[in-house]
Protein backbone atom coordinates (compact mmCIF):
# COMPACT_ATOMS: atom_id res chain seq x y z
CA UNK A 1 0.00 0.00 0.00
CA UNK A 2 2.52 2.46 0.90
CA UNK A 3 3.89 1.71 -2.83
CA UNK A 4 0.91 2.33 -4.04
CA UNK A 5 0.77 5.80 -2.05
CA UNK A 6 4.05 6.77 -3.39
CA UNK A 7 3.18 5.82 -7.23
CA UNK A 8 -0.53 7.75 -6.92
CA UNK A 9 1.25 10.81 -4.69
CA UNK A 10 1.10 14.11 -6.49
CA UNK A 11 -1.36 12.78 -9.47
CA UNK A 12 -4.75 14.34 -10.12
CA UNK A 13 -6.57 11.40 -10.48
CA UNK A 14 -6.50 8.05 -9.58
CA UNK A 15 -8.45 6.70 -12.42
CA UNK A 16 -10.30 7.67 -15.57
CA UNK A 17 -12.41 10.78 -15.91
CA UNK A 18 -13.02 14.47 -17.16
CA UNK A 19 -14.95 17.39 -16.35
CA UNK A 20 -16.94 17.04 -19.44
CA UNK A 21 -18.34 13.55 -17.61
CA UNK A 22 -19.68 15.77 -14.61
CA UNK A 23 -21.17 18.29 -16.83
CA UNK A 24 -22.87 15.49 -18.77
CA UNK A 25 -24.21 13.98 -16.00
CA UNK A 26 -25.26 16.93 -13.96
CA UNK A 27 -27.60 18.64 -17.14
CA UNK A 28 -29.06 14.81 -17.63
CA UNK A 29 -30.15 15.44 -13.76
CA UNK A 30 -31.37 18.34 -14.10
CA UNK A 31 -29.39 19.82 -11.16
CA UNK A 32 -29.71 23.45 -9.54
CA UNK A 33 -26.80 25.85 -8.88
CA UNK A 34 -27.63 25.23 -5.13
CA UNK A 35 -27.73 21.49 -5.28
CA UNK A 36 -26.23 19.28 -2.07
CA UNK A 37 -24.10 16.75 -3.67
CA UNK A 38 -21.78 13.81 -2.36
CA UNK A 39 -18.93 12.77 -4.23
CA UNK A 40 -18.73 9.24 -2.59
CA UNK A 41 -14.91 7.67 -2.94
CA UNK A 42 -13.55 10.89 -3.74
CA UNK A 43 -9.96 10.13 -4.08
CA UNK A 44 -7.68 12.77 -4.00
CA UNK A 45 -11.09 15.53 -5.78
CA UNK A 46 -10.76 15.30 -8.99
CA UNK A 47 -13.88 15.61 -9.65
CA UNK A 48 -15.13 18.34 -7.05
CA UNK A 49 -14.12 21.48 -9.02
CA UNK A 50 -16.04 20.26 -12.17
CA UNK A 51 -18.59 19.54 -9.22
CA UNK A 52 -18.51 22.92 -7.97
CA UNK A 53 -19.05 24.46 -11.53
CA UNK A 54 -22.24 22.46 -12.17
CA UNK A 55 -23.63 23.60 -8.25
CA UNK A 56 -21.81 26.72 -7.91
CA UNK A 57 -24.16 27.70 -4.93
CA UNK A 58 -24.33 24.31 -3.88
CA UNK A 59 -22.90 22.13 -1.06
CA UNK A 60 -20.44 19.03 -1.61
CA UNK A 61 -19.71 16.21 1.15
CA UNK A 62 -16.75 14.60 -0.44
CA UNK A 63 -15.43 11.55 1.29
CA UNK A 64 -12.83 8.58 1.30
CA UNK A 65 -11.21 6.01 3.42
CA UNK A 66 -7.69 6.42 2.30
CA UNK A 67 -6.07 9.44 4.92
CA UNK A 68 -3.52 10.37 2.08
CA UNK A 69 -6.10 11.20 -0.54
CA UNK A 70 -8.27 12.74 2.24
CA UNK A 71 -5.61 14.97 2.76
CA UNK A 72 -4.81 15.68 -0.59
CA UNK A 73 -8.14 16.81 -1.34
CA UNK A 74 -8.85 18.76 1.85
CA UNK A 75 -5.29 20.87 1.12
CA UNK A 76 -6.89 21.67 -2.24
CA UNK A 77 -10.40 22.74 -1.16
CA UNK A 78 -9.21 24.62 1.65
CA UNK A 79 -10.57 27.58 0.89
CA UNK A 80 -13.79 26.45 -0.19
CA UNK A 81 -16.47 26.86 2.39
CA UNK A 82 -18.69 25.13 0.44
CA UNK A 83 -16.70 21.93 0.24
CA UNK A 84 -16.55 18.94 3.27
CA UNK A 85 -14.10 16.62 3.00
CA UNK A 86 -13.67 13.43 5.56
CA UNK A 87 -12.44 10.44 6.27
CA UNK A 88 -15.82 8.59 6.34
CA UNK A 89 -17.39 5.12 4.75
CA UNK A 90 -19.52 5.59 1.89
CA UNK A 91 -21.85 3.34 2.44
CA UNK A 92 -23.02 5.55 5.52
CA UNK A 93 -23.31 9.42 3.67
CA UNK A 94 -24.62 11.72 6.60
CA UNK A 95 -27.56 13.46 5.97
CA UNK A 96 -29.69 13.37 1.99
CA UNK A 97 -28.29 14.87 -1.44
CA UNK A 98 -29.44 16.07 -4.83
CA UNK A 99 -27.04 14.18 -6.36
CA UNK A 100 -24.25 11.40 -5.21
CA UNK A 101 -21.53 11.09 -7.30
CA UNK A 102 -19.50 8.33 -7.30
CA UNK A 103 -16.41 7.90 -9.48
CA UNK A 104 -15.27 4.21 -10.35
CA UNK A 105 -15.91 3.31 -6.67
CA UNK A 106 -19.25 1.53 -6.87
CA UNK A 107 -17.41 -1.92 -7.30
CA UNK A 108 -16.75 -1.54 -3.08
CA UNK A 109 -19.87 -1.87 -2.47
CA UNK A 110 -21.43 -3.62 -5.38
CA UNK A 111 -23.43 -2.18 -7.81
CA UNK A 112 -27.20 -3.51 -6.63
CA UNK A 113 -26.12 -2.56 -2.82
CA UNK A 114 -24.50 0.52 -3.28
CA UNK A 115 -27.76 2.03 -5.63
CA UNK A 116 -29.87 0.43 -2.52
CA UNK A 117 -27.89 1.80 0.25
CA UNK A 118 -28.12 5.34 -1.30
CA UNK A 119 -31.36 4.87 -1.75
CA UNK A 120 -32.27 6.78 2.04
CA UNK A 121 -29.14 8.95 1.14
CA UNK A 122 -31.28 10.79 -1.59
CA UNK A 123 -33.67 13.97 -1.46
CA UNK A 124 -36.73 13.33 -3.52
CA UNK A 125 -35.97 13.85 -6.92
CA UNK A 126 -32.38 13.27 -6.19
CA UNK A 127 -30.12 11.27 -8.65
CA UNK A 128 -27.21 8.92 -8.64
CA UNK A 129 -24.35 9.18 -11.17
CA UNK A 130 -21.74 6.16 -10.60
CA UNK A 131 -19.02 4.69 -13.55
CA UNK A 132 -18.12 1.31 -13.58
CA UNK A 133 -16.13 -0.90 -15.68
CA UNK A 134 -18.50 -2.97 -18.07
CA UNK A 135 -17.30 -5.29 -21.48
CA UNK A 136 -18.36 -3.51 -24.65
CA UNK A 137 -18.46 -6.80 -26.60
CA UNK A 138 -20.30 -9.86 -26.21
CA UNK A 139 -17.33 -11.79 -26.45
CA UNK A 140 -14.03 -10.52 -25.07
CA UNK A 141 -10.77 -12.10 -25.82
CA UNK A 142 -9.05 -14.09 -23.15
CA UNK A 143 -6.56 -11.52 -23.16
CA UNK A 144 -9.20 -9.10 -21.66
CA UNK A 145 -10.89 -12.07 -19.54
CA UNK A 146 -7.31 -12.10 -17.83
CA UNK A 147 -7.05 -8.09 -17.05
CA UNK A 148 -10.51 -8.10 -15.06
CA UNK A 149 -10.00 -11.95 -13.33
CA UNK A 150 -10.35 -9.86 -9.98
CA UNK A 151 -13.72 -8.60 -11.16
CA UNK A 152 -16.02 -11.36 -11.46
CA UNK A 153 -19.28 -9.45 -11.18
CA UNK A 154 -18.05 -6.84 -14.33
CA UNK A 155 -20.78 -7.24 -17.17
CA UNK A 156 -21.68 -5.28 -19.91
CA UNK A 157 -23.94 -2.36 -20.79
CA UNK A 158 -27.38 -4.43 -20.87
CA UNK A 159 -26.37 -6.41 -17.79
CA UNK A 160 -25.82 -2.72 -16.14
CA UNK A 161 -29.25 -1.75 -16.97
CA UNK A 162 -30.47 -4.96 -15.41
CA UNK A 163 -28.58 -4.62 -11.93
CA UNK A 164 -29.74 -1.16 -12.04
CA UNK A 165 -33.79 -1.86 -12.55
CA UNK A 166 -33.10 -4.85 -9.49
CA UNK A 167 -31.85 -1.96 -7.55
CA UNK A 168 -35.61 -0.14 -8.12
CA UNK A 169 -33.85 2.61 -10.41
CA UNK A 170 -34.51 3.93 -13.86
CA UNK A 171 -31.72 4.82 -16.36
CA UNK A 172 -31.94 8.41 -17.25
CA UNK A 173 -28.99 7.90 -19.65
CA UNK A 174 -25.29 6.35 -19.96
CA UNK A 175 -21.71 7.72 -21.19
CA UNK A 176 -19.31 5.31 -22.09
CA UNK A 177 -15.81 7.06 -20.98
CA UNK A 178 -13.97 8.34 -23.72
CA UNK A 179 -10.27 7.91 -24.42
CA UNK A 180 -9.55 11.40 -23.49
CA UNK A 181 -10.83 10.61 -20.24
CA UNK A 182 -8.64 7.08 -19.98
CA UNK A 183 -5.02 9.23 -20.87
CA UNK A 184 -6.33 12.13 -18.06
CA UNK A 185 -5.30 9.43 -15.56
CA UNK A 186 -2.44 7.08 -17.62
CA UNK A 187 -1.01 10.17 -19.54
CA UNK A 188 0.47 11.44 -15.83
CA UNK A 189 0.75 7.96 -14.31
CA UNK A 190 3.59 7.15 -17.01
CA UNK A 191 5.61 10.17 -16.05
CA UNK A 192 5.26 9.50 -12.58
CA UNK A 193 6.43 5.62 -13.58
CA UNK A 194 9.52 7.00 -15.34
CA UNK A 195 10.29 9.61 -12.23
CA UNK A 196 9.94 6.49 -9.96
CA UNK A 197 11.84 3.60 -11.72
CA UNK A 198 15.42 4.98 -10.85
CA UNK A 199 16.15 3.39 -7.68
CA UNK A 200 13.11 1.53 -6.93
CA UNK A 201 13.16 -1.07 -4.18
CA UNK A 202 11.53 -4.65 -4.91
CA UNK A 203 8.19 -3.71 -3.68
CA UNK A 204 7.92 -0.63 -5.81
CA UNK A 205 8.97 -2.27 -8.87
CA UNK A 206 6.26 -4.50 -8.85
CA UNK A 207 3.90 -1.92 -8.52
CA UNK A 208 5.55 0.21 -11.31
CA UNK A 209 5.09 -3.29 -13.28
CA UNK A 210 1.68 -3.39 -12.71
CA UNK A 211 0.87 -0.34 -13.58
CA UNK A 212 2.56 0.12 -16.55
CA UNK A 213 0.70 -3.51 -17.59
CA UNK A 214 -2.36 -2.31 -16.42
CA UNK A 215 -2.28 1.04 -19.02
CA UNK A 216 -0.82 -0.78 -21.98
CA UNK A 217 -3.58 -3.54 -21.71
CA UNK A 218 -6.03 -0.66 -21.84
CA UNK A 219 -4.49 1.20 -24.90
CA UNK A 220 -4.03 -2.84 -26.54
CA UNK A 221 -8.30 -3.89 -25.88
CA UNK A 222 -9.79 -0.65 -24.97
CA UNK A 223 -12.48 -1.43 -27.95
CA UNK A 224 -13.55 -4.68 -25.73
CA UNK A 225 -13.86 -2.50 -21.92
CA UNK A 226 -14.08 0.79 -20.32
CA UNK A 227 -15.74 2.36 -17.65
CA UNK A 228 -19.80 3.38 -18.07
CA UNK A 229 -21.18 6.30 -16.49
CA UNK A 230 -24.76 6.03 -15.32
CA UNK A 231 -27.16 8.33 -14.40
CA UNK A 232 -29.91 6.97 -12.17
CA UNK A 233 -33.09 7.70 -10.04
CA UNK A 234 -35.18 5.83 -8.21
CA UNK A 235 -38.67 4.50 -9.82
Amino acid sequence: MDAFLTLHRGLEREGPGEAADVAWAAELAGLRPDARIADAGCGTGADIAALLAAAPAGEIFACDQVDHFVSAAQARFAGHSNVRVENHDMSQLPGQFDLIWCAAAIYFLGVEEGLTTWRGSLKEGGVIAFSDPCWLTDAPSDAAQEIWKDYPAMTDLRGMRTQIGSAGYECLGTRVLSDAAWEAYYTPLDARITVLRDGADATMTQVLDEAEAEAAAWREYRHEFGYALHVVRPK
